[in-house]
């Protein structure tokens, strides 16, 4: 996996980084972080609008967060016209207003679940693998039930786990994630290859049984301009592999 280093540069509009423009790595510095956090992911976070400080100009970096507020987290992140989403019905009973179009985008994207048929779990603390299942729908993965196989966390950790998806974060995989490492998810989910999935096989449906072929899961790759910019080789084929901070922000995510 590749790394932004200090000399990130963030050629973004002046709307994509919420009216401050950030160049050569600079952003505002929050009183509340200090070098025994991820500095560097919480400025990543910070331009390009995905996670902010409060009024009082702290980050809160040791503060758990929540499945609510890991909506806002993914919306943000992956650009999601959440105003589309306020009076989108959700199966789930037990989300706040100010989260609700928020869920609703992310749920209706397929980035996220309830932890029930009808409840969401607003106000649990999010966990390290709940929160890099949601990233890892971001990048292509986990399209499929099938995916699951018997077990979800351990799919997900083991997943998660082969694209580096956990670099520099301490936190174990079924504890809850503070805002300091939720920004480091972040970030390596960023600089991390976006994913097609290729179904092998039919469906077959035997009573209340759905047996899926096998899906295989092959890298993004282009030739464009954009999948340059965080590149580090060409491929054989003369195309690059495509990292979700690409094809978000159209190349501007540079290294």
């Amino acid at each position: 996996m590749r790394n932004l280093k200090r000399a990130l540069s963030l050629l973004l509009s002046s709307t994509m980084v919420l009216g401050m423009m950030v160049m050569g790595g600079s952003a505002m510095r929050y009183a509340d972080v200090n070098s025994n956090h991820h500095e560097e992911a919480i400025a990543v976070m910070q331009a390009v609008g995905v996670m902010i400080g409060d009024e009082n100009g702290n980050f809160n970096p040791d503060q758990k967060v929540t499945r609510a507020e890991m909506a806002v987290v993914m919306a943000n992140l992956l650009g999601l016209k959440v105003d589309d989403y306020k009076n989108t019905t959700i199966p789930f009973t037990d989300v706040p207003d100010w989260a609700a179009p928020y869920v609703a985008a992310c749920y209706s994207n397929g980035i996220t679940s309830g932890t029930s048929a009808t409840t969401y779990g607003s106000n649990e603390l999010v966990t390290a693998v709940q929160a890099s299942l949601m990233m890892m729908k971001a990048l292509g993965y986990f399209q499929y039930q099938s995916d699951f196989g018997s077990d979800w966390q351990i799919a997900t950790i083991k997943q998660a786990s082969s694209i580096d998806l956990f670099n520099d974060i301490d936190t174990g995989v079924t504890e809850a994630l503070t805002r300091d490492s939720v920004a480091q998810l972040g970030l390596n989910t960023l600089e991390a290859t976006m994913v097609q999935p290729t179904k092998n096989g039919s469906t077959i449906i035997v009573g209340d049984i759905t047996i899926t072929g096998d899906v295989e899961y092959k890298d993004i790759t282009s030739s464009a301009d954009y999948a340059k910019a965080m590149a580090d080789k060409v491929l054989e084929d003369g195309k690059y592999a495509v990292q979700l901070g690409e094809k978000l922000f159209n190349g501007s995510l540079k290294i």
